[in-house]
């Protein structure tokens, strides 16, 4: 994804919810994010420390401290902008499209959000293990309500003979298990795959679309 959409996953505040910033000011912001989410997907929120996210950023620490007053300020900065950017692959499946179809093309955008987002899908599995203290209100209600949504267009199209009937929730975490896995497990997949593996993408790819292809027919 280019950087526009990067821009928005990370630095969610509405235009006018402030004075315009200066060019310098949306700069030194964006450092302080993007080294945000270096830090907190590799040491997660605990480990990570605000004296680290200067350090990443080039800036110093009271720099840092005049744009986010505190390491949560940070985080949920982050995590913010992070859960429509997660949502939206799930959004776009289309209850008038062909049900094989837009399943299998969440699949792949679930894969490729993988493969372009490894840090974010990390800070995000990071929030879930520690038992989601920042976004338990948002999974519970947004996330909750759309999956429910979903699971909904599943089942109808599973009644109407379309689809294989399989339990459409745990259809869903399924695919986030299988794909997601490829960002949050990526030194592991690269260590059993061998120096030989190669890019495990586009295997992944095929083997997921064999897999639910299967899965799905009627």
């Amino acid at each position: 994804m280019d950087k526009a959409a990067t821009d928005s996953a990370t630095d969610p505040e509405p235009e006018d919810a402030a004075p315009p910033r200066s060019r310098i000011q949306r700069r030194n912001r964006q450092a302080i994010l993007d080294a945000a989410l270096e830090v907190f997907s590799a040491q997660g929120f605990r480990g990570a420390t605000l004296d680290r996210i200067a350090e990443v950023a080039g800036l110093s620490k009271p720099n840092l401290l005049y744009y986010f007053a505190s390491k949560e300020a940070i985080h949920m900065a982050l995590l913010s902008g992070l859960l429509d950017t997660w949502l939206d692959p799930l959004r776009a499946i289309d209850p008038a499209g062909e049900p094989e179809a837009e399943i299998m093309a969440y699949v792949r955008r679930k894969l490729q959000m993988s493969r372009d987002y490894p840090r974010e899908s990390r800070l995000f599995a990071n929030e879930i293990l520690q038992g989601a203290p920042r976004m338990r209100a948002a999974i519970e209600g947004e996330l909750k309500a759309l999956v429910d949504d979903k699971a909904a267009v599943i089942r109808g199209w599973q009644a109407a003979g379309r689809i294989a009937p399989v339990h459409p929730h745990h259809l869903i975490f399924s695919i986030w298990a299988l794909t997601q896995h490829y960002a949050d497990f990526d030194m592991q997949v690269r260590a059993v795959l061998g120096p030989g593996g190669g890019d495990p993408f586009p295997e992944a790819a095929r083997f997921l679309d064999t897999l639910f292809g299967r899965l799905l027919a009627p």
